[in-house]
């Protein structure tokens, strides 16, 4: 049976400014992206989301379905709005963002896809530690955990939480543990930690409860801990447009490697070098695409000729 890949997080409609000027509208949500990016490449991917029954909603439901996304597993709420973000790009075209959301108090009342062994779990951001939403995802994790799923966490903590870091600190661990393999970047680690040296967030906060750690630092190095190697990879440096997508992106092109490759959750405890360093180069390369363009994923051409060379 063909592995499925399971995107659990926020759907939200970017509206990107340049220079004060909007630039371009585009749906989006930290897994959300990287989900798609996947959809395009040809995987079999499912959304496990919610969005308002209005014009934005829809435009991300018809996004989804464009691009290969289950959309079976999206709530629909009639109370509230679909969430909307302003992103500010800055001279290095990173992202300041401000947030409009209006969500009702019933949320994320959705029937769980199937699971197989073997699926993949991508599951990140704020959405998945927020108190409110905290039950359902326990359920859904729990019962992608028993279902033998291999779990990818992306921490994605941003510095607007940071104030509610220790509050939130046991669900953050409690995500460690479920997690097969955890991504953070060093800006995660410091605004959950205050930690921004990746060995020490690994040694420190991450390694009792997942073996598997990736650490990015925005164009700086990329740092890798798993039980049979701690190696660190030199980033390519490129002009960048825009790099909002560019985590979400490297963590999809770490599960094409997973999926390309053939691993399964057991095998992580023994991959050997070589295997990590494709899987990390295929993370490297789907990153480097979508910061050259205002999108939050990879392009349709770039994912057609990417399939053809693996």
């Amino acid at each position: 049976m063909e592995r499925k890949i399971i995107g659990i997080g926020e759907t939200i409609l970017d509206i990107i400014f340049k220079n004060e000027q909007p630039t371009a509208a585009v749906p989006g949500g930290s897994v959300f992206n990287g989900i798609v990016s996947l959809g395009r490449l040809g995987l079999n991917v499912t959304m496990i989301t919610e969005t308002g029954n209005d014009k934005v909603g829809s435009i991300i439901k018809r996004f989804m379905v464009e691009n290969g996304v289950d959309d079976s597993c999206v709530c629909v709420y009639a109370d509230g709005r679909t969430a909307i973000s302003l992103a500010y790009l800055n001279e290095r075209n990173d992202a300041e963002y401000t947030f409009y959301k209006d969500y009702p108090k019933a949320r994320l009342d959705v029937r769980w896809p199937e699971i197989q062994k073997d699926d993949i779990v991508m599951m990140g951001s704020y959405f998945v530690l927020n108190p409110v939403l905290r039950e359902k995802i326990k359920n859904f994790l729990d019962y992608a955990r028993q279902r033998g799923a291999l779990i990818y966490y992306d921490i994605n903590f941003r510095s607007s939480h940071a104030s509610e870091a220790i509050k939130l600190y046991a669900t953050i661990l409690e995500n460690f543990e479920y997690a097969d393999i955890v991504r953070g970047s060093t800006e995660d680690f410091q605004n959950m930690f205050g930690i921004s040296n990746a060995e020490k967030a690994y040694r420190q906060e991450v390694s009792f409860y997942c073996k598997n750690m990736i650490c990015t630092d925005a164009d700086g190095a990329i740092s890798l801990f798993s039980p049979t190697l701690n190696k660190t990879y030199k980033v390519q440096k490129i002009e960048t447009v825009s790099t909002i997508g560019a985590g979400d992106n490297f963590n999809a092109g770490v599960i094409f490697g997973l999926m390309s490759a053939g691993v399964g959750r057991d095998d992580l405890p023994t991959l050997s070098e070589a295997q990590w360093d494709k899987i990390i180069a295929h993370g490297c390369a789907l990153a480097a695409q979508v910061c050259q363009s205002f999108n939050n994923s990879i392009s349709q051409e770039f994912a057609n000729q990417y399939k053809l060379s693996v």
